[in-house]
């Protein structure tokens, strides 16, 4: 057997390590008895220490060193090489101990978390959070050491290949500047048109399910590897071609189940169109999360509010529920999901004040990963932020710094893939639509065929073949810009 087939069998081992990993943590947010919660972290601990001593083994050197010379290896084979070497390299600066304490760490604080949401009590989760950020604080101090990173870049190398925080200041900073006179200015415009009236409920949970199903087949969900469920936050996870997805439910307000399930299948559809041939290989998964959350946002935020989407989803809308009258025509349901709030919680934000809510994420845990914010102080830091990006403040912490659970669940580093992911998003939208002519026409009909074909053949079926601007150039013409993501608000919040 050649190195680079010793290679790919041993990574194919870990692929399906992983899986088993995915579908074990998909149960622990979605079904599992809170009982069962201690035996399940001891599970989960074990698998995670013995996938990480896989793709630590000692061996993977050899072989990648042996590999590197063969002549007879293609372009998707040397980008496999590459990411392997990626993937060893951070393994190797982790010792199994701090792996298998952080894991432990986030099954205890996942289970904390969801009780301190509900009481609003921070005080309650802040033990288990900060042994969760202890961990963090020494994973990406290890993993910086051994890549000539900062603690935190090294940690959000993990989210976004090659992403570091001194260019992601820039965007963010400009964005913080361009954002509160731009969402003036866009409540000014929203204040001249009628506003739309509440829709009367309830809105049964099975009809909601219904209405989502139908939707996500829409998009191009492919149901027989997938489903759909329910979770305190909704989330995209599972296994190869066992991708799956969860949504939370209001009778009051079937908008934010919808959307969440239409963002949850954007990042289904990517994985769901990730090269087969590679499946089981580094080069074969995602490229990272910026392009990861580009595909969310891509739908829930630049397809599915437009009024295209909104002509066809209407008359589906009303059958579900029953319902009739100018409240439940597509031009005022349009009005509806391009309305502008200052909210407080992140995934029911408008996308015009959303990158808000992510940026002061970012920079709290940049602050608390460089330990320069004292983790007791988040609470209040978190509602100065919301004060001064935003223009509101939350009244309590339910409805601030503990909505998310991406802290609590070992994700630092992971937030600002949100707003990257947006720009890239714009960025794509506009390419596909210009490439495409029947995209937005088919978006009426309810035909996604061909945005769907565009972003397989350009995105999802690249897997990690390119980094995330090389992708974003081949396809659109540029790398990540802020440009046409200010230019797509404009249009529609302006116009």
């Amino acid at each position: 057997m050649s190195a680079y087939a010793s290679l790919a069998a041993h990574f194919g081992r870990i692929a399906a390590m992983s899986n088993a990993i995915g579908i074990l943590q998909w149960d622990s947010d979605t079904m599992m008895p809170k009982g069962a919660a201690a035996s399940r972290a001891e599970s989960l601990a074990l698998l995670r220490v013995l996938q990480h001593e896989m793709a630590a083994d000692a061996r993977i050197g050899d072989w990648l060193d042996s590999s590197d010379a063969d002549a007879t290896l293609g372009m998707w084979e040397r980008a496999n090489l590459r990411e392997i070497r990626r993937v060893w390299t951070a393994q190797t600066a982790l010792p199994a101990d701090l792996v298998e304490a952080s894991s432990k760490a986030v099954s205890a604080c996942e289970m904390a978390w969801r009780q301190a949401r509900e009481d609003s009590d921070f005080r309650g989760l802040q033990p288990y959070l900060a042994e969760v950020l202890h961990l963090q604080r020494e994973a990406g101090t290890a993993k910086g050491e051994r890549l000539g990173l900062s603690p935190y870049d090294a940690l959000l190398n993990d989210y976004e290949p090659g992403g570091r925080s001194a260019r992601i200041d820039a965007l963010f900073d400009d964005l913080a500047a361009f954002l509160p006179g731009f969402t003036e200015e866009a409540l000014a415009a929203q204040a001249r048109r009628p506003a739309p009236e509440s829709l009367q409920g309830p809105f049964p949970i099975e009809a909601q399910r219904r209405l989502g199903q139908t939707i996500m087949g829409a998009l191009g969900y492919d149901f027989s590897r997938g489903r759909l469920d329910v979770s305190t936050h909704p989330f995209c996870g599972g296994a190869d071609n066992d991708v799956r997805i969860t949504t939370r439910y209001d009778e009051a307000d079937f908008g934010k189940a919808l959307m969440g399930v239409i963002h949850e299948t954007g990042h289904a559809l990517y994985e769901q169109g990730r090269p087969a041939a590679y499946m089981n290989q580094p080069v074969g998964q995602a490229r990272g999360m910026v392009l990861h959350e580009s595909q969310s946002l891509l739908m829930e935020m630049q397809a599915c509010r437009s009024r295209e989407f909104l002509s066809y989803a209407a008359p589906l809308m009303r059958e579900t529920f029953g319902a009739d009258g100018p409240d439940w025509e597509a031009q005022a349901l349009w009005r509806r999901y391009t309305r502008v709030e200052r909210g407080f919680i992140r995934v029911d934000a408008d996308e015009v004040t959303y990158p808000a809510h992510v940026i002061l994420r970012y920079r709290l845990e940049k602050a608390l990963i460089a330990d320069t914010m004292p983790l007791g102080e988040l609470p209040a830091a978190w509602n100065a932020g919301m004060k001064e990006l935003l223009g509101t403040m939350p009244p309590n912490d339910r409805l601030g710094c503990l909505q998310d659970i991406h802290w609590p669940s070992g994700g630092w580093g992971y937030f600002p893939t949100y707003t990257l992911g947006a720009i890239a998003a714009a960025q794509l939208f506009d390419a596909a639509c210009r490439a495409e002519p029947d995209t937005l026409p088919g978006i009426a009909r309810g035909d996604f065929a061909p945005l769907v074909g565009w972003l397989r053949l350009h995105v999802h079926g690249q897997g990690a073949l390119l980094d995330t601007d090389e992708l974003l150039t081949r396809a659109t013409g540029r790398p990540l810009d802020a440009g046409v993501f200010k230019a797509h608000l404009a249009r529609r919040y302006l116009g």
